[in-house]
């Protein structure tokens, strides 16, 4: 499949979450004129011990639910007339539903909860194995995602001259320019700095000059992805202190907060370093996070 028309994949539960995982998906496959790929999981449990009366046909749940689809379908391609809209009941759970389906797909989208686990969980279960094992960029959208406030759409990327956080600047300047939106590249260190001179590490304060080095660090990570997208404005934040409550912080007046799986630091067997960790489950607008 190509990348152009490689879908949008939502993962759908019918909870609170997922509907506005929904529309946030939709908006973004609409404008990217990409297929939005309607996903459910449909896991079946086996009781060991039914109670008489109360079995239903497993075949009369699953039409059920395939119609229940069909109908969540229908109402977006109303609301998206263009829009080529698909959808897929699939049997298995919903963890390993969504990463299988990230194999072909462009982009995953998914609420932060959904009906299963604890209600005062940030971020489900669900969107944390997602966004851990998906092979594609993983957006997890706030069950009460509310309008952001602020003078005009606003993508938040956070910079640290790794690898992955290259593939999060080019993502956030694509969705920016479907967004006409912004970027702000946020890039943050921690005090004192540690610094290696001669073979030996030795710890530094002098703020203006790591502030300069800082800034010179994010210029030149985003020069690429600015020169494919002349049209994004985009500015720089630097901040001193924790990358991810400079990242959180920054989310409240954000339309979406893209951060790389694994920055510079941590261990790097981890899928997921706790600054992505953190702004996963503490973000106040939707999150990608960017393998």
């Amino acid at each position: 499949m190509s990348t152009q028309l490689a879908p949008i994949v939502i993962g759908y539960d019918g909870s609170r979450g997922s509907r506005s995982a929904l529309q946030w998906a939709a908006v973004t496959a609409y404008r990217a004129m990409a297929p939005l790929r309607i996903v459910e999981a449909f896991e079946i449990v086996i009781l060991t011990r039914p109670s008489p009366g109360h079995i239903v046909p497993l075949d009369a749940v699953r039409t059920a639910r395939q119609k229940g689809l069909d109908q969540v379908a229908d109402d977006i391609r109303t609301q998206y007339p263009d829009l080529r809209v698909e959808t897929s009941l699939v049997g298995g759970s919903a963890s390993k539903t969504l990463v299988e389906a990230a194999q072909d797909a462009r982009l995953v989208v998914i609420g932060s909860r959904g009906l299963g686990g604890w209600s005062g969980l940030m971020v489900g279960s669900v969107a944390v194995q997602v966004t851990t094992h998906a092979n594609c960029p993983v957006v997890v959208v706030p069950h009460d995602l509310r309008a952001r406030a602020h003078e005009g759409p606003t993508v938040v990327v956070g910079v640290d001259g790794s690898k992955v956080s290259a593939k999060a600047i080019d993502f956030a300047f694509d969705q920016a320019e479907s967004l006409h939106a912004k970027v702000v590249a946020v890039h943050a260190w921690t005090s004192p700095f540690l610094t290696y001179a001669d073979g030996a590490s030795m710890l530094q304060f002098d703020e203006e000059k790591v502030r300069e080095e800082a800034r010179l660090l994010v210029a030149e990570s985003v020069a690429g992805a600015a020169a494919e997208h002349p049209d994004v404005e985009w500015s720089t934040e630097l901040a001193m202190g924790s990358a991810a409550q400079a990242l959180v912080q920054r989310s409240e007046s954000a339309d979406l907060l893209v951060v790389g799986s694994r920055g510079r630091g941590g261990f790097t067997g981890l899928l997921i370093g706790s600054v992505g960790q953190s702004a996963l489950h503490h973000t106040h607008c939707p999150i990608a996070i960017v393998h």
